[in-house]
């Protein structure tokens, strides 16, 4: 997002941008992906699923955290994916 807008690009574009943010906020606070133990996918459309399934799997690696995918009616500013992390540091 800049300037209060979303990204615009492909649903896979768009992921990854999700991907660099959470990484960069994780990075800001000491940890990284491998930190991460809870993982929750907000998707407006199922159809998705396998976008968002390749390209989150490609920045996280074994042990993978909890994940669930939770489809709703409508994410804020019209987004069609939003993700949100749990990372513990030690």
């Amino acid at each position: 997002m800049k300037r209060g807008k979303l990204l615009e690009g492909t649903t896979e574009e768009q992921i990854h941008q999700i991907m660099k943010n959470l990484q960069a906020i994780l990075e800001e606070a000491g940890v990284n992906f491998s930190n991460v133990v809870k993982t929750t996918i907000y998707v407006t459309d199922m159809s998705i699923y396998g976008k968002v399934n390749e390209v989150h799997g490609a920045y996280m690696s074994d042990p993978f955290p909890a994940r669930e995918v939770v489809c709703v009616k409508e994410l804020p500013l019209g987004a069609k994916v939003e993700i949100s992390m749990v990372a513990l540091k030690s």
